[in-house]
């Protein structure tokens, strides 16, 4: 037996889940020199090296493509995986001349999507055995749940894919991370409830009722949507990323006594010249950037 001890660091398996418009491509174009196969169009805002995937068989031939030569790139990313299903099934339908998946039979369609999922994930996996990262993009979507220790059911975010894929793609990934604005409800002085925040953006990191979330590297149940945030998650990543700098400081911080904290830092650093008037005045906005984050204006429900 060849045994090994001691935790062993290597490329990491992603899912990035969560509402529309907050920033999961973009936040996954930030790892480690990406490579972005585009099955919808959803990264032409974004600066970064893309294969436009049309069809499976361009997402399957740029897999392959990659698998004999990584041609430098540090991180995959598929956006989206709901979009890579949608591609597969419309092959699948055109191949055997069918119109709806429910045309092969009760159940048979949707099992053969869920073996060319299974597949598609061996195909990432030997990504990930040459140190690549992989990081899968999705959508959300609300669905009833009714487990079967409570009485009744509730609704609860998760992977738009389908019921037999979804479960595939969740139990391979490393972390799925939920993205959504955090959202905190307060009663006014006329006692009418309001949501106060909705601009901050968190990722959740942990399982709960309401989402499908998880990670096995240790990280807090809550963070910031940020890159700084996820330095555990990924190899590749520069050690100057891994320790967060002022900016960084800023866009991690939680609460408005944590960035004054910061502020007396930087003027101390200013003072020992270690800390331009220029830089300092670029982290002013980013604490008060921070700070409307963190305790914005009390909006309506």
């Amino acid at each position: 037996m060849k045994i090994t001890r001691g935790v062993r660091k290597t490329a990491s398996r992603v899912v990035i889940h969560g509402v529309e418009g907050i920033g999961k491509s973009t936040l996954a174009a930030q790892f480690p020199a990406p490579i972005v196969l585009d099955t919808e169009d959803g990264t032409n805002h974004l600066d970064v090296a893309r294969v436009t995937c049309g069809d499976w068989a361009t997402l399957k031939a740029s897999l392959v493509e990659l698998g004999g030569d990584t041609q430098g790139f540090q991180t995959l990313v598929i956006d989206s995986m709901d979009w890579a299903e949608r591609l597969l099934i419309e092959k699948l339908l055109k191949d055997a001349n069918k119109r709806s998946i429910e045309d092969f039979g009760f159940g048979k369609g949707y099992t053969m999507v869920a073996e060319s999922v299974s597949r598609l994930l061996d195909d990432l996996d030997m990504l990930v055995n040459k140190g690549m990262n992989v990081v899968l993009v999705a959508h959300t979507k609300v669905a009833r749940t009714s487990p079967p220790d409570m009485d009744e059911g509730y609704d609860r975010f998760e992977l738009k894919l389908t019921k037999q894929s979804g479960p595939l793609v969740k139990e391979w990934a490393d972390a799925i991370l939920f993205a959504n604005y955090k959202t905190r409800l307060v009663e006014g002085q006329d006692g009418r409830t309001r949501a106060k925040g909705g601009k901050e953006r968190v990722l959740h990191t942990e399982r709960a009722a309401a989402w499908d979330a998880k990670n096995r590297c240790g990280l807090p149940p809550e963070i910031p949507m940020d890159i700084a945030a996820l330095a555990p998650l990924f190899v590749g990543v520069p050690a100057t990323t891994a320790k967060p700098g002022w900016l960084d400081r800023v866009r991690a911080a939680t609460t408005v006594e944590e960035l004054g904290q910061i502020a007396d830092e930087a003027d101390k650093a200013v003072t020992a010249g270690d800390l331009t008037e220029s830089q300092r005045n670029k982290l002013d906005g980013e604490i008060n950037k921070r700070h409307e984050q963190i305790d914005p204006q009390e909006v309506p429900a």
